[in-house]
């Protein structure tokens, strides 16, 4: 029976990622030292991601909305990230952001919903 919804899977995997980049939202536009200073912020960020998931689609558009230089990591298709996503976040889940902080502490931040919240409060200009 799984190799029916295999290639459902990518049917409809194949329309999510079309449809994103027909609709794809226009990024915000800073000045180039504004723009170096969230690219700073952001160089200690890394989301753990599987390219045709929804949620993590919503999480794509919400980095390209707000300009991010976030490192995108394929937990599908590359075993060192899936791996690294396992043994030191805990879990098969995605999207995740890794967000390292200055002393070296690691935050694993799953669930679309939050990771956007938290980006948008952090990096919306307001």
């Amino acid at each position: 029976m799984g190799f029916i919804f295999k290639p459902v899977r990518w049917i409809l995997g194949q329309i999510i990622i079309f449809f994103d980049w027909l609709t794809r939202p226009k990024p915000v536009e800073r000045t180039r030292d504004a723009q170096a200073l969230i690219d700073e912020q952001t160089s200690n960020m890394a989301l753990y991601q599987f390219e045709m998931c929804p949620f993590c689609v919503k999480t794509r558009r919400q980095i390209h909305r707000l300009a991010l230089n976030i490192e995108q990591r394929d937990a599908r298709n590359d075993e060192r990230w899936n791996q690294e996503l396992i043994n030191e976040g805990g879990r098969y889940q995605v999207p995740c952001l890794k967000i390292t902080a200055e002393d070296g502490t690691v935050e694993w931040m799953y669930e679309s919903t939050d990771i956007n919240a938290f980006l948008d409060e952090k990096f919306s200009q307001k």
